[in-house]
C-alpha cells in the first residue's frame, strides 16, 4: 500500500467524504429508513457523526446546521420535498434491524 501522509490521508478522507454526501443528495429518491435497513446508517446518521467530529474538535455545531451540512438544505424542506411515509414493510424492517441507541 502506497505510504500516505496524515495531511494526504486527511485530504483524501475528506474527499470521499463529499462525494458521499454529493451522492446522497442526488439520490434523494433512497429513502433513509431503506438505508438504514440495508446499511445500518442513515442521512442522519452521517449529520450526527460530523456533529460529533465538530464538538470532539472543540466547536459549537448545531444539529440542524450538521444536517443541512450532510443535506444541502434546511431538514424539514428535505423531508417536505422528498420523503414519503415509510411501508407497513419498511417499518417491521427497521424494527428488527434499528441499531440498539436508535
Amino acid at each position: 500500500m502506497t505510504e500516505l501522509s496524515k495531511e494526504q490521508q486527511t485530504e483524501l478522507e475528506a474527499a470521499a467524504f463529499r462525494r458521499l454526501v454529493q451522492h446522497l443528495r442526488e439520490r434523494s429518491d433512497v429513502q433513509n429508513i431503506d438505508m438504514m435497513n440495508l446499511a445500518g446508517f442513515c442521512r442522519n446518521c452521517l449529520s450526527n457523526w460530523y456533529r460529533d467530529a465538530a464538538i470532539e474538535a472543540g466547536l459549537d455545531l448545531s444539529k440542524e446546521a450538521s444536517r443541512e451540512i450532510v443535506y444541502g438544505m434546511p431538514y424539514e424542506d428535505w423531508k417536505n420535498l422528498h420523503q414519503v411515509e415509510a411501508s407497513d414493510a419498511q417499518k417491521a424492517a427497521f424494527e428488527i434491524n434499528k441499531p440498539p441507541h436508535g
